[in-house]
């Protein structure tokens, strides 16, 4: 029949308009095109009873539904199903069964990770021609596809692409929401801040695919060391950060920032190779360090920043004087470069002692800075600075080639030592360059031995025994310095060619039980070496006591003020013209007041009264200080060190007006060669004391007349900083 004849004669208003008429269809031919649609899953059916237990599911359906799919049919309908993430009023499936109330569009999926179904649910309560409620009716439509794809979407926007972890903008999010969480609660919250060492060297020689390939072992590393402690986000390139909430403990937060140091620092394997990496870690704690995210991440970078000028591999913590020192450290950098080119370096020599004989057997080299506004500047303090710029190449080789022109004239005995920097080991050509040196001045290759630090050994691993085994050679001596202070592991000592361990000043700096040092490790290395075939060097060592001691152990050779403080190049001259150059030990040195310590002049809170003292010497566990007279062996008092830190103590040695104390927590690594407290004053109890909500202030702390001895949450900021070198002062 003709479409325009179908309509004839139809009537109905419809009709009558020209418009056609929708067909009639039997309950069956109705039933067969619903059947048609669930068969291919355009449209889905679902039915409860009066109790929610489903009675119906379309076959389209319950064939995805993985494991749940054995119960369906006996458990009600919100526990088949699972709310889908992010969608809250999924939730509310059973509540609106519960009361019969229609709904739409719920996003449920099976909670089943090997059958990945996701649905939109709608429905509505079915009553009998009674008005009894039998139940529900509803549909149910695949949109698994669609979900997955913005679940994708989302994640792409909060999670880096490459190593799953959380992007910037999500670590911004979480770092506002914690710090905004916690400053109600009174908690605390630590952030670290990674920068990774050489990874530049790792894209530029095996590629960048290798690049990523390191960066996803680098992120599965870090999962490894932080687990569920916090959340660590990748910034981009190289560069990370873990947020740890709760955590204010800077002992553990050290010991975290270690781990991660040594765990990224182990070798890696990429389809291009094996290569090396290092870690610097910067650390900020929330509140002490800032209260907003931009305050906090500034500090933590402030920090990292300082970690990596101290010589890379290294962590710090935030201290109030960073931003001042980086300003310092950048004029110093200027300054330097100029030194170069007008010729202020100078070489000076310490000797090194056979301690059989107390002959001199080598010198040396150390560098000396004469500036004209700073005077002369010591090396420790401006080689950080020239590693930090690679300024150090230069003046390295400049230094190796005015130390061997100067050692030609010496005997043949007198050996000639220099420290190699792991900024100058790594520069390409290194090796060349001491070659080149050495036949331009002529020196013996056997008069030359290279001190190196153990972290030059955690670059890669094939160009460190490249270099070590084309040195070995050469001819020249190696010398691993500052043993046992790093982070490598002892099986390097296994390959490398070195002739002797040097074993650092740090290892003679007094503790409880023994104020010469640890003995018992100086005695393993000793014994360490012996077994390598190795001899043994003590630097630093400061007084005929320990000398004494050391020569006990087996250590072989010793530099320090107990024989000599370097010297300059017109003197050595001299003490070679007169024959052979022996020196006898004295106990006249000035080693010990020259260590280097964390603080000088500190508070001490006693009860109500506020005193200054003066630091002679810490350790972990107690300190030297002078300043007051007559305290009596027993008495406990609060050291303050500055910015929050307040140790408890108590007087183990009195003599005069210096006293030994014992602290009550011993103190942790700060990351710098140096120590802090584990705890500081928490501004959450200055607050609480009046004073506004911030970072802790440089000034100095002491204690509220009404807290309890020992009381770290009691003591609050001193408006009224006491008189340097007064009397008894009223503490706030």
């Amino acid at each position: 029949m003709p479409f325009t004849e179908f309509f004839k004669g139809k009537k109905g208003s419809g009709g009558d308009r020209g418009v056609p008429a929708p067909p009639e269809f039997s309950a069956s031919e109705k039933l067969a095109i619903v059947e048609q649609l669930e068969s291919t899953g355009a449209a889905c059916f679902w039915a409860t009873d009066s109790k929610g237990v489903l009675t119906y599911l379309s076959n389209a359906i319950y064939e995805r539904m993985g494991r749940k799919a054995a119960k369906a049919f006996e458990l009600p309908l919100q526990h088949v199903f699972d709310p889908a993430a992010g969608d809250g009023d999924a939730r509310s499936l059973g509540l609106k069964l519960g009361t019969r109330k229609s709904f739409a569009g719920l996003t449920v999926e099976t909670g089943d990770p090997d059958a990945d179904l996701v649905l939109r649910l709608s429905g509505r309560p079915l009553h009998d021609r009674s008005g009894e409620f039998i139940g529900f009716r509803g549909t149910a439509t695949d949109i698994t596809e669609e979900y997955r794809s913005e679940e994708e979407a989302s994640r792409l926007a909060k999670f880096d692409s490459l190593t799953g972890l959380a992007n910037r903008h999500r670590m911004e999010q979480r770092i506002d929401s914690t710090l905004h969480a916690f400053r109600s609660a009174k908690r605390a919250a630590a952030l670290l801040m990674l920068d990774l060492d050489r990874f530049k060297q790792v894209n530029d020689t095996l590629g960048h695919a290798a690049g990523d390939q390191l960066l996803q072992q680098v992120a599965e590393r870090l999962n490894g060391v932080i687990s569920s402690r916090g959340e660590i986000g990748r910034l981009g390139g190289d560069e990370f950060q873990i947020l740890v909430p709760d955590m204010d403990d800077r002992g553990e937060l050290g010991e975290m920032a270690k781990k991660i140091i040594q765990i990224i620092s182990q070798p890696y394997s990429v389809k291009e190779g094996r290569c090396s990496i290092g870690c610097s870690v910067g650390i900020a704690i929330a509140p002490y360090d800032g209260v907003e995210r931009e305050e906090l991440t500034r500090a933590a970078d402030l920090a990292l920043y300082a970690s990596k000028n101290g010589g890379r591999g290294q962590f710090r913590f935030y201290a109030a004087d960073l931003e001042h020192e980086a300003n310092l450290r950048k004029r110093m950098e200027d300054d330097l470069a100029q030194a170069i080119d007008a010729g202020n370096f100078t070489l000076e020599y310490q000797p090194c002692v056979d301690l059989g004989s107390n002959k001199v057997v080598a010198l040396e080299a150390q560098y000396c800075w004469e500036d004209e506004e700073r005077g002369r500047v010591a090396q420790e303090t401006f080689l950080p600075v020239a590693e930090g710029s690679r300024l150090i190449v230069p003046i390295g080789e400049w230094a190796l080639r005015k130390a061997c022109e100067a050692a030609k004239d010496w005997p043949e005995s007198l050996r000639l030592s220099i420290n190699i920097s792991p900024v100058q080991f790594e520069a390409n050509g290194f090796v060349e360059m001491v070659a080149s040196v050495l036949e331009e001045t002529g020196l013996d290759p056997a008069r030359l031995d290279l001190e190196l630090n153990e972290s030059v050994l955690l670059g890669e691993a094939s160009k460190v025994d490249g270099a070590l085994g084309a040195l070995f050679k050469l001819g020249v001596r190696l010398t691993l310095d500052q043993f046992g202070t790093g982070l490598s592991s002892l099986s390097y000592l296994r390959r490398a060619p070195f002739n002797s361990l040097k074993i650092g000043a740090n290892f003679f700096e007094p503790m409880m039980g023994n104020e010469l040092g640890d003995m018992e490790l100086v005695q393993a290395v000793v014994a360490l070496a012996g077994a390598m075939g190795m001899e043994t060097v003590a630097s630093g060592v400061h007084a005929m006591k320990l000398m004494d001691e050391l020569k006990k152990i087996g250590v072989s050779h010793v530099q320090g003020f107990v024989f000599c403080e370097a010297v300059n190049a017109e003197r050595v001259l001299e003490e070679i013209a007169q024959g052979e150059w022996v020196l006898e030990p004295t106990d006249q040195g000035s080693q010990r007041a020259s260590r280097r310590t964390v603080f000088r002049k500190i508070g001490l809170i006693h009860e109500d009264h506020y005193y200054d003292v003066t630091l002679r010497n810490m350790s972990r566990s107690g300190a030297m200080i002078q300043g007051l007279e007559e305290v009596p062996v027993g008495t406990q008092f609060v050291l303050d060190f500055g910015q929050g830190q307040l140790a408890v103590c108590t007087v183990r040695r009195s003599m005069d007006d210096t006293q030994g104390v014992e602290f009550e927590q011993e103190l942790v690594d700060d990351g710098a060669g140096g120590l802090c407290t584990r705890h500081r004053v928490s501004p959450y109890a200055l607050a609480a004391a009046g004073a506004p909500l911030t970072a802790l202030p440089p000034g100095k702390y002491s204690q509220a007349p009404e807290a309890a001895p020992g009381s770290f949450a009691q003591f609050k900021l001193s408006t009224n900083a006491p008189k340097q070198g007064g009397g008894p002062q009223e503490g706030v």
